[in-house]
């Protein structure tokens, strides 16, 4: 009988080893494949925070409309990297080095710090009082609100961050950093992307920097493993299909059973999803 390990590596795709090369060229060449088949499309919305997910993304983008520029022979399509700090962001110098690497079209930096706080406090006025939790979730959505309208009035599409050691626990936001159009890098765990960085050449600090969502006011740069519970490096052991530790199992097979509605469209009638 299959186990819930192996359920979740086949659900999710992930490879024991990868060549580097050959995953860069399939992320690639998705979103130009994508483009080709979209008329519409001008270019891709890619949100950068410096971390290690967003500059691969961003970097595997631009290389992807680098060529199709040169397939058309003009300037047709477009990167647009967007920058959206909540205030002052603490490590703005990755953010800063990661568009150096990415070598983007376009920067756009739209600070939410002024969207967010209106919207908490319209909520406080109507008697809904968001926890420092619930306020994280709502810079989460108004980045992505901020990528749609960049991307309706660009003619692009939103290319999202989520990789496989996220899907596998839910650890983004619903309709937040959730919510995009594409994602070239769900296959691939996290240890599997740093590969693909340090192959593309990418300064060594964006990839070895500690993960941290930094969403929370009161948690600032609250390490991902810390809020998980389990380190990155059993979450992609677990993917690879290694043995982990009992305890480590329990935590990510319960990750991923509590976030199942994340990896789902919105329930229909028709959905058995009570199973």
């Amino acid at each position: 009988m299959e186990s819930l390990q192996q359920k979740i590596i086949k659900e999710l795709r992930v490879l024991p080893k990868i060549d580097p090369a050959e995953e860069v060229r399939k992320s690639v060449d998705f979103l130009k494949e994508y483009a080709k088949k979209h008329s519409f499309i001008r270019g891709f919305v890619v949100g950068i925070s410096g971390g290690q997910d967003s500059t691969l993304v961003g970097k595997l983008t631009q290389m992807a409309v680098n060529e199709l520029n040169e397939e058309v022979g003009e300037q047709k399509y477009s990167c647009y990297a967007v920058r959206m700090p909540y205030g002052k962001q603490l490590d703005e110098q990755d953010a800063q080095d990661a568009i150096r690497f990415i070598q983007p079209t376009k920067v756009i930096t739209v600070n939410i710090k002024r969207a967010v706080d209106a919207s908490v406090e319209s909520l406080r006025e109507a008697g809904i009082i968001l926890t420092d939790y619930a306020k994280g979730n709502e810079k989460a959505r108004e980045r992505m609100k901020v990528q749609y309208s960049i991307a309706l009035m660009t003619d692009s599409v939103v290319v999202g961050t989520d990789h496989a050691a996220e899907a596998v626990t839910g650890f983004y936001t619903k309709y937040g950093d959730g919510g995009v159009d594409l994602v070239p890098i769900y296959r691939l765990n996290k240890r599997q992307g740093k590969q693909l960085l340090e192959y593309l050449g990418c300064p060594e600090h964006l990839y070895t920097k500690v993960p941290t969502a930094d969403l929370e006011d009161e948690k600032p740069q609250l390490p991902d493993e810390k809020a998980l519970g389990v380190s990155y490096d059993l979450i992609d052991d677990y993917l690879e299909g290694k043995d982990v530790p009992e305890e480590a199992r329990k935590i990510i097979e319960g990750h991923y059973l509590r976030s199942r509605h994340k990896r789902h469209m919105p329930i229909t009638i028709f959905d058995d999803f009570w199973k």
